[in-house]
């Protein structure tokens, strides 16, 4: 494919985002781009794209590897999505968003998550800045913490990681992955309570967190769970708890959620965005999709190793996060991290 690069649009810790416009159409696409040299995380993440096919999952456009300001580069072209994130949706509802469009979203992003784990696919990431909404509803974006999975160990429930070390965004972590243990689909689900919860809440899906180190030790040692709204309906209190097992084997699977009753009402064919979502200041539409990445991710925490954090992580380093160095994103809201392991570091 021919294309030219337009303007960018985000940046990460190593790739930055760029619109870009094919030379012999008007179809528009986004490109993440990084030095080839570095592009070990990014090539993986391409490879699990490129083996997607789903409506509630972001396009794989391609890639290519090109050579700018006398470097070689290579490059991810996916879907571009002008109406923003989940993120983006809950400033714009004023803080929260309705029950029934939480439902909505929900489903959309169940069927995803169904789509990956039936295909040995774990996301590892799932929050409201990964899932990007369209006209069509909720899709999974960001594919760089995914790995395959064992499938030979699902029917337990508590798949397997085979491949990749555990990453993600230790707020939204299960306790399995907050301890080192396993990263699998049951997982996603976890993170998928934390999602709801956040759409419910416009905040975090834990309260009173003073630094990365003592939430990784309270999610995986304590015996709590995120705290349930107390104003959801008793349908979403349910479908919750489903979730938030601690115990990843008794965590109900995407298959079994999606026939929940909590999702009844966004089991119609015919239902759209529109008959759920309420007036609000301003239209999502109006919204770039990278604006979310562009004020998160441009705000790089420095790397540090982890025996220079505090005293409760040397538990969880005992458990396989040790002998690493970890890139910590803060997030500009809600000081969310994202944390990477390359097998390179």
């Amino acid at each position: 494919m021919e294309w030219t690069r337009g303007h960018t649009i985000g940046h990460g810790s190593s790739a930055a985002v760029s619109a870009a416009k094919s030379r012999w159409s008007d179809e528009v696409f986004a490109v993440k781009t990084v030095e080839l040299s570095k592009s070990q995380l990014l090539q993986k993440e391409q490879k699990i794209m490129s083996q997607l096919s789903s409506p509630y999952i972001v396009s794989y456009k391609g890639y290519d590897v090109t050579k700018e300001s006398e470097k070689l580069v290579f490059n991810l072209m996916m879907e571009y999505m002008s109406d923003g994130t989940i993120s983006d949706e809950i400033r714009k509802q004023g803080g929260r968003i309705n029950e029934p469009l939480i439902g909505y979203y929900t489903k959309h992003i169940l069927e995803g998550l169904e789509y990956l784990h039936s295909r040995g696919i774990a996301h590892s990431d799932i929050k409201g800045q990964n899932i990007l909404l369209g006209k069509t509803g909720a899709k999974i974006a960001d594919f760089g913490c995914a790995r395959w999975i064992d499938l030979d160990e699902r029917d337990g429930g508590a798949a397997a990681s085979t491949i990749e070390p555990i990453g993600g965004t230790p707020m939204f972590m299960a306790p399995e992955v907050a301890r080192g243990e396993e990263q699998g689909c049951p997982a996603d689900i976890w993170a998928l309570g934390c999602t709801i919860i956040e759409m419910a809440t416009g905040g975090s899906p834990w309260t009173n967190v003073k630094n990365p180190a003592s939430l990784l030790y309270r999610i995986a040692f304590s015996e709590q769970s995120p705290k349930i709204p107390k104003f959801v309906s008793l349908e979403a209190n349910d479908f919750l708890k489903k979730c938030l097992k601690r115990d990843a084997r008794e965590r109900w699977t995407a298959n079994e959620l999606l026939k929940h009753p909590f999702l009844e009402e966004s089991n119609s064919k015919t239902t759209t965005i529109q008959d759920f979502v309420t007036s609000s200041p301003t239209s999502i539409l109006d919204q770039d999709i990278w604006n979310s990445i562009e004020e998160s991710e441009t705000m790089d925490f420095s790397i540090q190793r982890v025996s220079s954090m505090e005293s409760p992580l040397q538990r969880v380093r005992e458990l396989g996060l040790n002998s690493v160095e970890l890139k910590w994103r803060w997030n500009d809201d809600e000081r969310w991290i994202t944390v990477r392991r390359s097998s390179s570091e």
